[in-house]
């Protein structure tokens, strides 16, 4: 889990939502992935399906059984679709996402006795550590969007007043 909380670094370092996974056979790291759909413009690059495709890639199978995929938010339902269809045996999270995971928070996509893949899950692992590195990143959001919002009626207000708008930084 410490691999795909360094991955979700990356992320946080590129502006994206900060989650990690990384794919694992036995002792092997076979991929790894941060999210990324924003810089991507691509809706499907979540960390999962990154590590999903760079694994699949690396073996030169789409099917990846026997692998386990860490990952440090709950997967979504397109997640758990692609980890059931690349046959992932087990999927081992941090923080639960209690609007749309797809391992209990929202549905249980794994539960479905009429799929003919079962994957193993397991929640909740560092947690605490992986819910904080979340919260910290959408509450600098919520600060930064405030401040624009402040400064941008700073600046109406100023011009509104007869001043004249800050000059733009060059």
């Amino acid at each position: 889990m410490a691999l795909a909380q360094a991955a979700a670094e990356e992320a946080r370092a590129a502006g994206e939502v900060p989650v990690g996974a990384v794919l694992v056979r036995g002792d092997e790291v076979i991929a790894s992935g941060f999210n990324h759909p924003i810089g991507a413009h691509d809706p499907s690059a979540h960390a999962e399906m990154v590590a999903l495709r760079a694994a699949a890639q690396a073996v030169e199978n789409y099917r990846l059984p026997g692998c386990e995929l860490y990952v440090t938010l709950e997967p979504c339902l397109m997640c758990a679709g692609a980890i059931m269809h690349a046959r992932i045996a087990r999927v081992v999270f941090g923080a639960r996402d209690p609007k749309t995971g797809a391992c209990g928070s929202v549905v249980d996509a794994f539960a479905n006795p009429q799929l003919n893949h079962h994957t193993t899950v397991s929640g909740g692992v560092l947690e605490a550590e992986c819910s904080a590195a979340l919260k910290s990143f959408f509450a600098g959001r919520r600060r930064a969007s405030r401040a624009a919002r402040a400064a941008a009626r700073g600046e109406a207000g100023a011009e509104a007043a007869g001043e004249p708008a800050p000059a733009e930084p060059l």
